[in-house]
């Protein structure tokens, strides 16, 4: 959506997140023009309906008004790459609304994790720590403990978005070749937010690109496997005894997606059965995960609880990117990472 304003116009920003003062005033700084309240909130009623009336922007977690509380609406900025939670909200169905997600400010830290699951498996770091409970030095540490590098092996990402980029970035260093699912796998560029110097934003770090449809047809040439697709409708266990069943055998898998794209029963057997050597989640249908759920018990499995995108910078990078936006909204231009209802992302 193309946003045209008078120059002169005073553009209303609501902020609902407690954020630090001096990330605020760097928004400030963008325009005289900007008017921007910072005003925490659990709920909508925590905002004066006079201010919901005037409000022309909104940055936001998850609080959302009605339409009718907010007519002079135009733009809503949420602060998770994740929306989920709110896609059907009657606030997004506004036919002069556009609502943009923070995908990308956090996609460099989420790509260190994935780097770090990868390894961790990789080397056989459960193993390890298991053996060093028990105080033990195997005398066939050479075979038992034998890594599985990076170098050489191939590499599968389902989902070359932002934090899929990265990760192929930084797999580049290592040596491994890279294959990746994308809606559109005829266009490999990336039109969403990137800081400089970071993702792939012509495509050139991934070998090959295959359409979402073709993901059990990548995963026969994959070695690891990296799940990093939000959870909609058509993404809704994607990943599930078919899909598993065609990894090569001894294969590795670490899901950063969400919760429901991964069937953790056929993860579970394909473990079990040996078609995957380990695997390291960081997201669950029901989080936290129930203490009796037998992924717990599952040897070679790294469990973490949905911090993977955990950095004391967040806050600082999703402001660089709301400013960004700021920046185009006030120029009339498109926003970066609108939200298509449609595809849910």
């Amino acid at each position: 959506m193309i946003i045209n304003l008078p120059m002169t116009e005073q553009v209303h920003v609501l902020i609902t997140l407690p954020l630090p003062n001096h990330l605020v005033d760097q928004l400030r700084e963008i325009s005289s023009r900007l008017n921007i309240r910072v005003m925490k909130a659990q709920e909508v009623g925590d905002i004066q309906p006079e201010i919901w009336q005037e409000a022309e922007v909104l940055y936001t977690n998850k609080i959302l008004p009605e339409p009718d509380q907010a007519p002079g609406l135009r733009w809503i900025q949420f602060h998770w790459a994740g929306v989920n939670h709110a896609i059907e909200a009657p606030i997004l169905g506004k036919s002069d609304l556009v609502a943009t997600t923070m995908s990308g400010a956090g996609a460099t830290k989420m790509a260190e994790y994935i780097l770090g699951m990868l390894l961790a498996l990789g080397l056989g770091i459960p193993s390890l720590l298991e053996n060093q409970a028990r105080r033990e030095w195997p005398k066939d540490r050479w075979k038992r403990f034998q890594p599985r590098e990076l170098r050489e092996s191939t590499v599968g990402i389902v989902g070359y978005g932002s934090i899929g980029r990265q990760t192929a970035r930084l797999l580049h260093a290592f040596g491994a070749r890279v294959l990746a699912t994308k809606r559109d796998a005829m266009q490999p560029k990336d039109s969403g937010y990137t800081p400089d110097g970071f993702g792939d934003q012509e495509g050139n770090y991934v070998h090959r690109l295959y359409p979402a449809e073709a993901v059990k047809s990548m995963f026969k040439e994959c070695d690891f496997v990296v799940i990093a697709v939000p959870l909609t409708d058509s993404t809704l266990d994607l990943i599930g005894e078919d899909q598993l069943y065609a990894l090569k055998p001894g294969a590795f898998l670490v899901d950063i997606s969400r919760g429901g794209v991964l069937d953790h029963d056929a993860l579970i057997a394909a473990l079990n059965e040996g078609i995957l050597a380990g695997a390291a989640l960081d997201v669950f249908p029901e989080e936290p995960l129930p203490q009796e759920h037998p992924l717990w018990k599952v040897p070679n499995v790294i469990i973490t609880p949905h911090i993977s995108g955990a950095t004391r910078f967040y806050d600082e990078r999703a402001v660089q990117m709301f400013a960004e936006n700021l920046r185009l909204y006030l120029s009339g231009a498109p926003l970066l990472n609108a939200l298509d209802l449609g595809l849910g992302y």
